[in-house]
């Protein structure tokens, strides 16, 4: 079984926050990791996608007075928006009677949707974490030496622990058949499955390229304006990453265009049929496919005061990854699939523009060695150990 870090992460939430929200995808391990902080604490489970769970919350002042001294998990939370308005009276209550943290934990498969239902009701009695999929030092921890299965298949549970590549990618044909025909719909958005389809597979063969709207809405017949909103949405529903530029006054003239990420790497080789990994090597798509699947893992290990951003200027200085601080310490973090990493004149160029701290090249290998000027190639888990210590 993997161990999920995060789970010490909401157990910490719960001991100084009266409700935390955890959100992810759908399928993403939400549930399992509830499941288990609910054995261990005496917790109360609803999943809001259940008939009797939901009718239990119809009342949920009387539900909670049944169950005032355990802590409450809602699943699939988004779909009650106009209950966070009652739960902010019933936190407030029980902070009156000495109860001021771990009252309820929140599910939800959708991120700026549940931020602004809850944003203004819970302002001060939330905590927000995201649950990425199972990350290269959760799966190594279990199955060291499979790195190239964890990039193949993505960090979906399911999909990654699947019993063959064939099983795996079925899992994942469905689940993006899934999303596209039930759960998007049922978020509101009313958007014919085949278009929205489309678009996720041309964001996957242009993944990690600058997000070009003009370029899209010819592709797909339609404004740029209605591209940026399907952008929009599958940013919120936490499967695209939209990676913004570092923008900085050094006199440089910046690309100001973020970059676009399927956020999965299974699901990208998914959308792409890329179904096993010599299909994968053989792909043009494989270096850009690292890439993002190299991004995905550094950042779910990142500290909450940290902001991802990449640099590149019209003149060819660039870094794929920077990572900012609070107190506006920068590292910078150059990706190379191969395991005799080179680095080009543009990440030279890119440094002396942003002075960063320190400087990293995340590579294929797994040892960690010095390349000059203040530069250390490292493998994937090395960076995300040094992150998890920061």
């Amino acid at each position: 079984m993997v161990q999920r870090r995060i789970e010490k992460e909401i157990e910490a939430a719960l001991s100084w926050s009266a409700a935390v929200a955890l959100m992810g995808p759908r399928q993403v391990g939400k549930t399992t990791i509830a499941l288990n902080i609910s054995a261990a604490s005496n917790a109360v489970y609803l999943d809001l996608e259940n008939r009797v769970d939901f009718q239990k919350i119809q009342d949920i002042a009387a539900f909670h007075q049944e169950n005032q001294d355990r802590l409450i998990i809602m699943d699939e939370v988004q779909r009650v928006p106009e209950l966070f308005t009652d739960l902010r009276g019933i936190i407030d209550q029980e902070r009156r009677r000495g109860h001021k943290f771990g009252q309820f934990l929140f599910l939800g498969s959708a991120s700026m949707d549940l931020l602004k239902q809850s944003g203004e009701s819970l302002a001060g009695r939330i905590a927000y974490l995201e649950l990425h999929g199972i990350d290269a030092l959760e799966f190594g921890a279990v199955l060291p030496g499979k790195m190239n299965q964890l990039w193949l298949r993505g960090g979906f549970p399911e999909s990654l622990l699947a019993s063959s590549d064939t099983t795996s990618i079925a899992w994942r044909v469905n689940f993006i058949r899934t999303y596209l025909e039930r759960d998007i719909p049922l978020l509101g958005p009313r958007i014919p499955a085949i278009t929205l389809e489309r678009f996720w597979t041309m964001l996957a063969h242009v993944q990690g390229g600058l997000f070009n709207a003009s370029m899209l809405a010819r592709s797909l017949e339609v404004d740029s304006t209605t591209i940026s909103r399907y952008l929009d949405l599958m940013v919120d529903l936490l499967l695209v990453r939209r990676l913004q530029p570092w923008k900085t006054n050094v006199g440089k003239r910046l690309v100001k265009s973020p970059k676009i990420y399927v956020r999965d790497s299974g699901i990208t080789h998914a959308l792409l049929n890329i179904r096993s990994y010599n299909d994968l090597l053989g792909h043009p798509i494989a270096g850009s496919s690292w890439e993002g699947f190299v991004i995905e893992n550094i950042l779910s290990t990142i500290p909450a005061n940290a902001r991802p951003y990449f640099y590149r200027t019209a003149h060819g200085a660039e870094i794929d990854l920077i990572i900012e601080f609070s107190g506006q310490e920068k590292w910078a973090i150059e990706i190379k699939r191969s395991t005799a990493p080179a680095l080009s004149k543009g990440f030279y160029l890119a440094c002396e523009d942003i002075q960063p701290e320190r400087r990293f090249v995340v590579y294929a290998g797994q040892d960690k060695f010095p390349m000059g000027e203040n530069i250390t190639a490292i493998p994937l888990q090395g960076i995300m150990e040094e992150l998890l210590q920061y």
